[in-house]
């Protein structure tokens, strides 16, 4: 799966940068067992901006999004929860929410998506980068 089609949207956003990511996960140890399961997704800390979510799809499609909040700079309480399919933002200032299969804002498609990863399973491996 290649990034995402609003890759000109995620470019002009001032609110974050494009940090190096280049993770394996292998689907055989245990702390990413969920990801051989559609519905299940993982969160990755201490990658991308404030962590990313990698979420399996249908065994063959995997998402991988940043959890910092697209819709603001990055601060104390920008990074995103998750309760699978949705990513809250918990800032007081607003309530945002987003759809971690496609990115995007769960009310207004205005905004701007969260940030995409490529990711991609190859065997037993999910290769996320961008």
């Amino acid at each position: 799966m290649s990034c995402s089609k609003n890759d000109d949207r995620r470019a002009d956003n001032p609110n974050l940068v494009d940090p190096l990511v280049s993770l394996s996960l292998s689907l055989s140890l245990p702390e990413y067992n969920g990801l051989n399961f559609p519905g299940n997704s993982v969160i990755i800390n201490q990658q991308g901006i404030k962590g990313i979510v990698v979420y399996n799809v249908n065994n063959d499609l995997y998402t991988a999004f940043d959890l910092s909040d697209p819709n603001h700079p990055p601060n104390s309480c920008s990074r995103m929860t998750v309760e699978a399919p949705i990513a809250s933002c918990p800032c007081e200032s607003d309530s945002n929410e987003y759809n971690i299969i496609s990115g995007e804002h769960r009310t207004n498609p205005d905004l701007f998506p969260m940030q995409q990863y490529r990711a991609v399973r190859e065997g037993n491996t999910v290769r996320i980068s961008n």
